[in-house]
């Protein structure tokens, strides 16, 4: 019997078998169709001093960020923004800010489930990278590589979500 590619268990995003629709006659696709660093800014103020050994780490501060804009019918400009701040006894070691996009086509998703393709599915897909540009960015700035810890996007939506749903109570 000739292999066909096809795997029986295969799934796609929306957790139906491959073949089958979403309702609408068209199957769900998410394509990256590039990837870009939009914006990239790494200060080391107290450089050389702040480079030197210290005998506990830094405080480092990092926050998350995503926006998502439609540029096409089917494309969307999905922007992820990482900062970071280490600081020791209040000098600042260095500040990081890296805003890091991607163009997804989206096609043959209920409407229903678009906001959370766009803020958690895409910026899943973009994170690893945007994680190499910082670990790379702090190690050129001439100290230990910051390796950013995963980030729960669907956590950060659901809290999203709740936060606009209470001020829509208001």
């Amino acid at each position: 019997m000739a292999d066909d590619g096809k795997n029986g268990s295969e799934q796609n995003p929306q957790g139906t078998a491959p073949g089958a629709s979403n309702g609408n006659g068209q199957q769900p696709q998410l394509s990256v169709l590039t990837q870009y660093v939009k914006d990239l800014s790494f200060e080391s103020p107290g450089a050389p001093l702040s480079l030197r050994p210290r005998e506990k780490s830094p405080a480092i501060n990092i926050n998350v960020n995503v926006q998502a804009n439609p540029i096409a019918e089917t494309d969307y400009d999905v922007n992820l923004t990482l900062t970071a701040k280490a600081e020791d006894e209040g000098q600042v070691l260095f500040n990081v800010e890296l805003v890091y996009g991607g163009v997804f086509r989206i096609a043959g998703f209920k409407q229903e489930h678009m906001l959370p393709v766009l803020f958690i599915e895409c910026p899943r897909l973009l994170f690893p990278f945007a994680r190499q540009i910082i670990s790379e960015c702090t190690r050129n700035g001439g100290f230990p590589p910051l390796m950013i810890d995963p980030v729960d996007f669907a956590q950060m939506f659901q809290r999203r979500m709740a936060e606009e749903q209470a001020k829509a109570k208001v």
